[in-house]
């Protein structure tokens, strides 16, 4: 009986003590106090790696100096411009120039299209005539492009736009948009950047060319359009 008891010895069978208000009060203290190092440790590991993404992107400006390309349109001819029966016949060439300022960075342009509006309205789509329409542009240099506009197109004029159109035709000037649509990649020694796909927008006004504005546009080309990246 003696050692039956002596194993219980120091044993206690009794009903748990609950904790008291001020371990309770410990206890979530130490909850709160891991969890906000936890949080402090994660926020200071975010705040470094933005400081030391900045600081690339600082420095790769600094070494590489990266520059938007621009476009001009330096000839615009125009034979034919006539809209009857809600059909507009053309007749245009536009040749434009492609320019890369940047000194490290050279220049892919693929699939260039060419987009023609008339109040509006688009007229016609071209694909711009380029080295089998995709070319490597090196660097601090000039590239020409070319797009032929001709045919008819089924236009919806309102009655506004059909009187601007007889101003203009009086006038001998038709104002054209162009838009350029196409895919860019950019290169860096060996490195060829992912695809983006840039909006050119030239805003031309353009003379018949039996008209007598011809010789006054030739005095303003090139005209240089809006590159939006």
């Amino acid at each position: 009986m003696a050692d039956r008891y002596s194993q219980l010895n120091g044993a206690f069978y009794g009903p748990a003590i609950p904790p008291t208000t001020e371990q309770r009060r410990s206890s979530y203290h130490n909850d709160r106090s891991c969890c906000g190092s936890l949080f402090s440790i994660f926020w200071k590991i975010v705040v470094a790696l933005a400081i030391l993404f900045a600081i690339i992107i600082v420095i790769f400006y600094l070494i590489v100096q990266p520059r938007a390309f621009k476009f001009y349109v330096t000839k615009a001819q125009l034979t034919q411009f006539d809209y009857t029966n809600n059909t507009l016949h053309y007749n245009m060439v536009l040749n434009f120039t492609a320019r890369n300022p940047n000194k490290k960075l050279g220049i892919y342009y693929d699939d260039v299209e060419a987009r023609a509006f008339y109040e509006g309205s688009r007229f016609a789509i071209v694909d711009v005539i380029t080295f089998k329409n995709s070319f490597r542009q090196d660097k601090k240099r000039s590239d020409p492009m070319s797009g032929v506009f001709i045919g008819q197109q089924f236009l919806m004029l309102n009655n506004d736009q059909v009187s601007e159109f007889n101003k203009d035709t009086i006038l001998g000037v038709y104002d054209i948009r162009v838009k350029l649509y196409f895919r860019i990649r950019f290169k860096l020694g060996d490195s060829i950047s992912s695809n983006y796909k840039p909006k050119v927008k030239c805003d031309i006004s353009i003379p018949l060319n039996s008209s007598n504005a011809t010789v006054i546009f030739n005095r303003i080309v090139p005209n240089k359009c809006r590159v939006e990246l």
